[in-house]
């Protein structure tokens, strides 16, 4: 059986990133259809962002609570394990879509559920669980918004055993007695410390550093959160082999060959964008890795967009949900005429920021939070820059809790006098993340930003002192 429908765009993909490009160009006057295979709200809302903080968020608060004299008399206990469990549930909606579609109808964007392929220029087919096609026509565009999906590192016996990705920790119904943490990256490091402070012994191994891709003092610091909460990190270790024991556990032997078992291994060694099994090889374009340009188009395709982790530029759902309006916003000029092929740095159909103005956090406790370039980003990218970096310590975060520890930074482009990278490592520090951000983006000169006064006594009189340090 199949069906046939017409629209103006269609989206492959109702994570946040479909549907923000989904709504943006409804609200252009467009038609559109989205296309999902799972759940309506796509990787963040079920088995990342949001479970991942939901989990983390308790231990944060115990140990916040844990840190200020007072209100440390007044704890008492550990975590309720079950508890944090049933709230990280609560957030996924026990991984039931249903509101998700109710907004998308309610937006007037119409749901196909179905693997989505491409057949042709602006033309996708749509097979559903019951094996009925339907056969979309999009007049204006196609975009693609599939996110990413994990990569398995070729580790000898990894493929002949059962193991954990971040989908099946985020979504785990107890928490082990162990867990073998393989990767020293973002994700790893956040369950690493969520199950941690659940109560299972777990141990990280990673093949170069941990946190490796931001500043060193700032790792350093998470590195010391992780060990006083008992996790045993093993950074510049390679792993040999995995093997599954008779009890259902795992050993990994290392490079060195001394050996880890747990209950539980964790795989978590990054992403690549999800690309497979679309059809783009019959339409000369590599699966590999797509080319667009700053508003989401394919090279080689004028008709065709991938936005979010299927660009491959930032994987960060934040900057995917920004690349989405940007994108609808420029399907929509183009449909009307009042855009062409060029689009303009920083207009509202280029993600520039996704150049120079990124933000991150690590919701680890501490946090690391950074917006920017590290120096050596900025060196390779051909700038004179300067580093100017000092330990937070100022009333506010005496005030925030006892042997309060951070560290913070910033990156300043010396011929322009701009701030170009900053970085924040410590408790609650992600709150401080948006004012880097818009001083990066719009590029506020230092002595302008100078008469920026934080209000005192806050964290973000870190602020002042930076600048102090750095001469004004």
């Amino acid at each position: 059986m199949s069906d046939s429908q017409d629209f103006d765009v269609i989206v492959i993909g109702a994570g946040a990133v479909g549907e923000n490009v989904a709504d943006r160009v409804v609200q252009a006057g467009l038609s559109a259809a989205l296309v999902e295979s799972e759940l309506v709200g796509g990787e963040c809302s079920y088995w990342a962002c949001m479970p991942s903080k939901a989990l983390l968020r308790p231990g944060t608060a115990l140990k916040a609570a844990s840190s200020v004299a007072g209100s440390r008399e007044a704890v008492s206990g550990s975590l309720d394990a079950q508890k944090v469990l049933d709230r990280r549930t609560e957030f996924t909606s026990n991984w039931d879509d249903s509101s998700q579609a109710v907004w998308v109808k309610d937006s007037g964007i119409t749901l196909v559920r179905g693997t989505a392929r491409l057949t042709g220029e602006r033309l996708v087919e749509v097979r559903d669980n019951d094996g009925d096609v339907t056969l979309l026509t999009a007049r204006v565009a196609v975009v693609l918004a599939t996110g990413s999906t994990p990569t398995t590192p070729p580790i000898d016996g990894l493929d002949a055993i059962e193991f954990w990705g971040t989908r099946e920790a985020t979504s785990a119904t107890q928490v082990p007695d162990s867990l073998a943490v393989l990767g020293g990256g973002v994700a790893g490091t956040e369950l690493a410390q969520a199950f941690a402070r659940l109560g299972a012994k777990v141990t990280i191994i990673a093949r170069s550093g941990l946190l490796s891709n931001y500043p060193k003092p700032a790792a350093d610091l998470v590195r010391a959160g992780l060990e006083d909460d008992g996790v045993v990190v093993l950074t510049d270790t390679a792993t040999e082999s995995v093997r599954q024991e008779a009890d259902g556990s795992v050993t990994v032997t290392l490079g060195d060959g001394e050996t880890v078992t747990a209950a539980k291994l964790l795989v978590s060694t990054g992403r690549r964008p999800a690309l497979a099994n679309l059809g783009l090889e019959d339409l000369d374009l590599d699966p590999g890795k797509l080319v667009t340009d700053q508003s989401g188009r394919v090279q080689g395709a004028d008709w065709l967009y991938a936005v979010g982790d299927a660009a491959g530029k930032v994987l960060l759902t934040h900057q995917g949900k920004y690349e989405a309006r940007i994108t609808g916003s420029a399907i929509a000029a183009r449909a009307a005429g009042t855009l062409g092929d060029a689009v303009e740095d920083w207009s509202p159909y280029a993600s520039t920021a996704n150049h120079y103005a990124v933000p991150q956090v690590v919701f680890t406790d501490p946090e690391i939070a950074m917006a920017g370039r590290t120096i050596e980003q900025a060196r390779e990218a051909g700038l004179t820059v300067s580093e100017t970096s000092l330990e937070i310590a100022v009333a506010g975060s005496a005030l925030h809790s006892d042997g309060y520890q951070g560290w913070a930074q910033m990156v300043v482009d010396e011929d322009r006098r701009i701030l170009v990278g900053v970085t924040f490592a410590g408790p609650d520090v992600a709150e401080l993340l948006h004012a880097a951000t818009i001083a990066i983006a719009g590029e506020v000169p230092l002595d302008r930003l100078w008469h920026a006064v934080p209000a005192y006594p806050t964290i973000s009189e870190v602020w002042l002192r930076l600048l102090e340090k750095y001469g004004l």
